[in-house]
């Protein structure tokens, strides 16, 4: 069950979710495409949503499936490449979580900087291991970004040993959408794009350099380094290698053309026949 949080949407708070409908917008492993176009992932949504979220997300009076919001909660997969910690819990503190979530008024109360969807990540985290995530003053200007949550919990692994802890990297689904981009910080995201960090450098080297500094001493981190590959059935699966991710990579490319040219065959096909 995933516990997610956006905003806008329906006015909650935080709503749960099953794993895979999250994921792959579809409720049956078997379901999941190994490849998705834009039309095949609006549908599969749109198909959830309505069979699935009528009195969450009602669809409005034309029949139209509800604003856009909602496509962030089915089918996180075919938007982006994710990461996973599994940390060890206990079936009393999971229900301590649930008492403790549904004791508070489940009402919109996003905050960009103050109040943001890794703030709850990290009110989780430290509900069952508290000060385990903290913000980064450093890096991140004091705001809590998904990036830093990782780190802290990487580090609190590090420093606990004896709990159980497995990093897991969630690929996203081949298809024709746009690529996932790698995940950054705020300094990091300054000092590794060109439209930022060059002008800051010629015209404010000294604050290019307080940038880079900021990023060696506190916003390091490769969020990928020694995570196994996720698996629905519950198998481990090692990292993989860097020729395993550059041969990954590369079969992704393929993808896109070897499906249009699949495409292009069928439509000939059904021509030639009639």
């Amino acid at each position: 069950m995933v516990i997610s949080w956006y905003n806008r949407i329906g006015g909650y708070d935080w709503i749960a979710i099953p794993l895979i409908p999250y994921l792959y917008a579809v409720t049956k492993p078997e379901n999941i495409p190994i490849y998705a176009d834009r039309k095949i992932v609006a549908f599969l949504r749109d198909q959830y949503l309505r069979e699935n979220m009528q009195e969450l997300a009602p669809a409005d009076p034309s029949g139209q499936a509800p604003g856009v919001n909602w496509g962030q909660l089915v089918g996180s997969a075919y938007n982006r490449t994710s990461f996973a910690y599994e940390i060890e819990t206990t079936a009393q503190q999971d229900d301590e979580l649930i008492r403790w979530l549904n004791s508070r008024p489940n009402r919109a109360l996003y905050r960009v900087l103050s109040r943001n969807c890794a703030d709850f990540v990290r009110d989780i985290v430290n509900f069952y291991y508290p000060k385990a995530v903290s913000r980064s003053i450093v890096a991140d200007f004091g705001i809590t970004i998904p990036k830093r949550v990782a780190k802290s919990i990487a580090k609190y692994s590090q420093r606990h040993p004896d709990l159980e802890f497995v990093s897991l990297v969630i690929p996203q689904v081949p298809g024709t959408g746009r690529r996932s981009k790698p995940v950054r910080g705020i300094v990091e995201s300054v000092l590794k794009s060109k439209k930022y960090v060059i002008p800051l450098a010629v015209f404010q080297p000294y604050a290019a350099g307080g940038f880079a500094l900021a990023y060696l001493v506190d916003g390091h981190f490769k969020p990928d380094k020694s995570a196994m590959i996720f698996n629905l059935d519950s198998t481990v699966v090692s990292p993989l290698t860097g020729d395993e991710r550059y041969a990954y990579r590369r079969d992704l490319d393929e993808l896109p053309r070897a499906f249009d040219a699949l495409v292009a065959v069928e439509t000939n096909w059904e021509v030639k026949s009639r």
